[in-house]
């Protein structure tokens, strides 16, 4: 009685136990997850690389949630005159981290080896200011904040502009990187 009792049992135990296997794996996951340590800090003095991007030594930091104008990018104005908004976006950023410490809060890399980060300088959470400001559209956070700009015509919406990527499409992605005005704002 022993022996087929077993039988009855031994292929729903197994069934059981295949399973939980799945779920054993994904409470062995989380745990590893919550005993994880938070994703580094980054704190000094930063450099605009571009309108997206900063350099905090030796690190190249990309700024999470925004995508701004490349160097070579321009946008028309309402009064139909062209400006170069990759430039005046690069402006904007270095203006925010002029003389203010800057503290990114890493969460990742991207296909560049740049550290994707949320960043702040004097209290500005520098994603929503360059959005704010229409110097960079929303990518994936900061859409009430981009609408606000938008209403408001700020920046690239005061007239007609290729969102960021897809003028990098059209130009490809390097296109209009300024080495020189990359170098004089690591002299800064």
């Amino acid at each position: 009685m022993g022996a087929s009792h077993r039988r009855r049992n031994g292929p729903i135990w197994r069934l059981l136990a295949l399973a939980a296997t799945p779920l054993a794996i994904a409470v062995v996951a989380l745990i590893a997850g919550l005993l994880a340590p938070p994703p580094p800090t980054l704190n000094g003095r930063a450099i605009a690389a571009d309108g997206d991007s900063l350099r905090m030594g030796v690190t190249r930091i990309r700024i999470l949630g925004i995508d701004a104008p490349e160097f070579g990018q321009t946008c028309t104005g309402q009064d139909g005159q062209s400006w170069n908004c990759g430039a005046l976006a690069h402006s904007e950023l270095s203006r925010l981290v002029a003389t203010h410490t800057v503290t990114c809060y890493a969460d990742g890399i991207d296909r560049y080896g740049r550290t994707l980060a949320r960043c702040r300088a004097a209290g500005l959470d520098l994603g929503e200011a360059m959005v704010r400001a229409g110097m960079a559209v929303a990518d994936g956070d900061y859409g009430l904040i981009e609408l606000e700009a938008r209403a408001a015509r700020r920046g690239v919406w005061s007239g007609p502009f290729d969102r960021p990527a897809d003028w990098r499409a059209h130009h490809g992605d390097d296109v209009g990187f300024d080495f020189f005005a990359w170098i004089r704002g690591w002299l800064r």
